[in-house]
């Protein structure tokens, strides 16, 4: 699979603003096109691999993008801040933790068939690297678990509002939701899913057939319908995953070298060394949260106890972008 002809041509000639807006819509459209009832993990799959073309373009001979991407993206939590000062009556955000791309198919055609109306679907930068804490901190939150009953405070960038953070039922979650004007709702899932499932034999397969049940019920729709009720909805994430399973073996040097830098994550906080590899397999960031050095592209290695099939935190697209879909009933 190559990269098409029109798409490398506006990479090549592009700023790198216009770069990363060809490479972030091209990947958007790959993962929201449609999905036909029962073939989701193949058809899943086979998207994943072809963003793989794009991640290997930016991790083979374009990966000095990746220094401009916090800088050149919207961020997601200044995307939400933006938007939440936006003279709408009411307003609610619903944080799906770990939510990717590959998602967007059953939350659009979900919201069609239930008569929400779109109004937009985008995708925004996660942080940095793409980890829970900090996008909460980046809102002004403390931590993702501030938000349980309503303790969200008075410093956060979403003010004001009620807030939530649950790993419950979403029918459960249907009953929390009362009168109050303005919402911002974290749950854990797909995030909770994605470490459960990282473990050898299971992974995206696996992963996609619950979101498949998830995405497609009528417990989630009736609680997306209590929200979006009177309200303008946010559904988003706070980064995405990498499905490492079906990543290619580094090995030799550069698998040693993964292996001493980040262990079984895709991330390590500080400086030091990224390699003398080229094209590079880490790249050091220096973002809000500090420096960090950053596992490059689709690559997993051998580590203690197995290297995850699923997991979050490095230098692939579907990690570090963030859906933002806006819709009301």
């Amino acid at each position: 699979m190559a990269l098409d002809a029109a798409v490398l041509e506006s990479l090549a000639k592009g700023s790198e603003k216009d770069a990363w807006r060809v490479i972030i819509d091209r990947t958007v459209e790959i993962a929201s096109k449609p999905l036909a009832a029962g073939n989701a993990p193949s058809e899943v799959i086979k998207r994943d691999r072809e963003i793989g073309v794009l991640d290997h373009f930016l991790s083979s001979s374009a990966w000095d993008l990746w220094q401009s991407f916090s800088s050149t993206v919207e961020r997601n939590s200044d995307r939400l801040a933006r938007w939440w000062l936006e003279p709408y009556s009411a307003k609610a955000v619903l944080i799906l933790d770990g939510l990717s791309l590959r998602e967007l198919p059953w939350l659009l055609q979900g919201a069609k068939e239930r008569g929400f109306t779109l109004h937009e679907v985008s995708a925004n930068a996660s942080e940095l690297p793409g980890e829970t804490n900090e996008f909460a901190k980046a809102l002004g939150f403390g931590s993702r678990s501030q938000l349980q009953n309503n303790g969200g405070g008075m410093a956060h960038k979403l003010q004001p509002a009620v807030t939530e953070c649950v790993d419950m039922p979403w029918k459960d979650c249907e009953g929390l939701i009362n009168g109050s004007k303005n919402w911002v709702f974290w749950h854990h899932w797909p995030d909770s899913k994605v470490h459960d499932g990282a473990v050898a034999g299971q992974g995206l397969d696996t992963l996609i057939r619950d979101a498949t049940d998830q995405l497609n019920s009528d417990d989630f729709w009736a609680f997306v319908e209590r929200l979006a009720t009177g309200r303008r909805l946010v559904i988003t994430s706070d980064h995405g995953y990498a499905a490492t399973g079906y990543f290619p073996d580094a090995d030799g040097e550069v698998g040693q070298f993964l292996k001493s830098t980040f262990a079984s994550r895709r991330s390590s906080k500080g400086s030091g060394e990224t390699g003398p590899f080229v094209p590079p397999v880490a790249l050091q960031i220096n973002s809000p949260h500090g420096e960090h050095r950053l596992a490059v592209g689709r690559w997993k290695w051998k580590s203690q106890g197995g290297y995850p099939t699923l997991t979050h935190g490095g230098l692939s697209l579907l990690e570090v972008l963030s859906p933002f879909v806006e819709i009301t009933k």
